[in-house]
């Protein structure tokens, strides 16, 4: 019972903050949903980029805790100074893998198509029209009209021209 009253502060500040953890988790899955269903984006899209804010949620909150249990400033600026450093040196050999995941969040939210659209990649040695089956984390899925199939890094898609072919079919209603 001692223990509980040297650290009363301690033990409030970390409940107020696991709190503020499940509090904006819940109420920014809300808003990407609200969101991908605004925008006519799939659910699996969504449920990717609340992953990604889930984890920037979650690492803030490991740091706030070790701030609240008095690590010193020391010891915290040698601990993420090592972790970045071992960190930094894994994702330089991969960088492409963070690359493709950063380019997946920004097409979730700020590119006008969508899957089904016909899309041209203007790519001066491989020009590309083809439709969009699918919008992954890595990748976007393509198939040409000669019925090939693409697999198109994200990070290449953001940096590459594109233009959305309009399909000239009359979106008619059919009777009988």
């Amino acid at each position: 019972m001692d223990i509980l009253n040297n650290f009363t502060i301690e033990v409030i500040a970390t409940i107020i903050v696991l709190l503020l953890v499940f509090i904006l988790r819940f109420i920014i899955a809300k808003l990407v949903r609200k969101y991908a269903k605004k925008s006519q984006i799939i659910e699996q899209r969504a449920n990717l980029v609340i992953k990604y804010i889930d984890l920037l949620i979650n690492i803030i909150a490991f740091i706030s805790l070790i701030v609240i249990w008095g690590v010193k400033k020391d010891q915290i600026l040698f601990t993420v100074s090592s972790i970045t450093t071992v960190v930094g040196v894994a994702m330089f050999a991969q960088w492409s893998i963070l690359s493709n995941i950063t380019s997946g969040v920004i097409l979730f939210f700020f590119f006008p198509f969508r899957i089904g659209d016909t899309i041209k990649i203007h790519d001066k040695d491989f020009p590309i029209q083809a439709e969009i089956e699918d919008i992954s984390a890595f990748h976007v899925n393509l198939k040409t009209i000669d019925g090939e199939r693409i697999t198109y890094p994200n990070n290449l898609l953001l940096q590459k021209g594109i233009s959305i072919i309009v399909n000239k079919t009359n979106d008619t209603e059919f009777t009988d």
